[in-house]
């Protein structure tokens, strides 16, 4: 996994009028937490910071005021929900080596099989402990020929070296259910009997 370079400033400013005035400089609030410090409240560029969270579990290098530079990752992202910008990010401070726990999207490829099936995904992410700086991106599990009633357990699916899963292996991943048939309203047909009798 990459790292993305971001500048970042201390804030001394806090509230809404402070989150607003910063929002209004395409600028992101955010907090820096974690190795038992006391948070650390920060402003971030805001496309930069937008641009590297298109990659989950990004590793972000902070060059904080010019003098520290931090690793870490988001951990909470709060955006606008109407237009979609960046309201908040929290992140987690980590270490060149450290285990982390965090959650990769699951991806799938290949076809069921035939019959009109449908894929639900129970997890949409696998929750997994990793080393910091290597966080795989995703993982990608076959469906290729599964049929109705099958299922993928989260000890089903091969992790990249040094990952482990951090959910139980029996959880249910992904299945596959049968697709269902519209039926008609019988329940009615019967009620007017009833009422009729």
């Amino acid at each position: 996994m990459s790292e993305v370079k971001i500048a970042a400033e201390t804030r001394t400013e806090f509230g809404k009028g402070a989150a607003r005035r910063i929002r209004r400089d395409s600028k992101v609030p955010g907090v820096l937490y974690g190795h038992g410090s006391d948070p650390l409240h920060l402003t971030l560029p805001g496309h930069e910071l937008l641009l590297a969270l298109r990659t989950p579990n990004v590793l972000i290098a902070l060059d904080i005021d010019g003098k520290t530079n931090e690793l870490a990752i988001p951990k909470a992202v709060q955006r606008d929900p109407l237009k979609g910008f960046l309201e908040h990010v929290d992140l987690q401070l980590v270490k060149r080596g450290e285990q982390v726990n965090v959650e990769i999207p699951v991806h799938t490829e290949g076809e069921l099989a035939a019959g009109g099936n449908l894929l639900e995904h129970v997890l949409n992410a696998l929750p997994v402990e990793a080393e910091a700086t290597h966080i795989p991106e995703s993982v990608t599990v076959s469906v290729e020929g599964l049929e109705a009633g099958a299922s993928i357990l989260a000890k089903d699916i091969t992790l990249p070296s040094g990952v482990k899963l951090a959910v139980d292996g029996d959880a249910v991943v992904i299945q596959v259910l049968a697709a269902q048939a519209e039926e008609a309203p019988e329940g009615e047909a019967e009620g007017e009997e009833v009422a009729e009798a």
